[in-house]
């Protein structure tokens, strides 16, 4: 009897399990669906002949075509675009990764005067809306000579970025030992060969992460390079894209080829860096 009732109650607990296997595998799908599914309609709406989109008919995926793809590359002013926002994310990125880097590790293993003010100024700095730093910024870059020059966008993304990315570099530089600091400068080493040679190398994760935030920071902001940047040939793509977007009408076809050729640059740099991603995030970010 008592084994009966044992199999009733296995099984009652296979049946349930069961249940909620397909329950939860059920609502990832669902939630699957619902994330691919813009992504899809960009795609397809992209490949549809020109001025297929105003069709009221509904069609999946109909002649499809690279007319959009062709317009967008030859017939507008893309290509400047594209060349413009890869030179200053580029920028961006690289010397990002390098002041985030030295001034996180400064931060970390040495003690100077004004330590504690140089932590509370990088955390401050976060809490200002971009919004309120665009007429400084403006009146800075136009006092420099910068307006409508990539290095100038460089340096208004940079402080956006630089803050953030240096507190996590800082947190990441934490969690390696100072005794190999000392190692480093045992073995003749200055204080920056032994950062440069040994420390960074081990920080590889936090560094992928910094790179992959500072290219998204530049590749996707509009604020700054809509005000910087006024003259056709030296605007960004997030600025250049707006053209196709006007008050009366709209034409979604060079808009979605142009968001997919958008995507790809930034697919790239994720798939360089997405395998230092999770450590990166895990071991560094999460410890502030």
């Amino acid at each position: 009897m008592s084994d009966i009732t044992t199999g009733a109650r296995t099984h009652g607990r296979h049946r349930r399990s069961l249940a909620g296997s397909v329950l939860l595998h059920g609502t990832l799908l669902l939630a699957t669906a619902i994330s691919l599914f813009p992504v899809l309609w960009l795609l397809l709406t992209s490949l549809k002949p020109r001025d297929g989109w105003l069709s009221s008919e509904l069609e999946i995926f109909n002649q499809p075509s690279l007319t959009n793809y062709t317009r967008v590359l030859t017939e507008t002013a893309f290509p400047t675009w594209l060349l413009n926002s890869v030179l200053a994310a580029a920028l961006t990125m690289i010397v990002g990764v390098f002041v985030a880097a030295t001034t996180g590790y400064a931060i970390s293993r040495f003690r100077f005067p004004g330590h504690r003010g140089v932590m509370w100024l990088l955390l401050i700095t976060q809490m200002f809306p971009v919004a309120i730093l665009i007429v400084p910024l403006y009146n800075l870059m136009a006092g420099l000579g910068l307006l409508n020059q990539i290095a100038g966008l460089v340096v208004a993304y940079l402080t956006v970025a630089v803050p953030f990315c240096a507190w996590m570099m800082k947190s990441y530089f934490d969690t390696i030992p100072r005794e190999i600091d000392q190692a480093g400068l045992v073995d003749g080493l200055t204080p920056f060969g032994t950062f440069w040679r040994i420390v960074l190398p081990l920080a590889r994760p936090s560094v992928a992460v910094t790179a992959f935030y500072c290219f998204m920071t530049a590749w996707g902001e509009v604020a700054y390079a809509s005000v910087f940047m006024s003259q056709e040939e030296k605007r960004t793509l997030a600025v250049g894209l707006q053209q196709f977007v006007g008050q009366h009408w709209s034409d979604w076809g060079l808009l979605t080829a142009s968001a997919v050729l958008i995507a790809i640059p930034a697919a790239i740099v994720f798939l360089l860096v997405q395998r230092h991603l999770v450590a990166g995030l895990t071991s560094g970010a999460t410890k502030m």
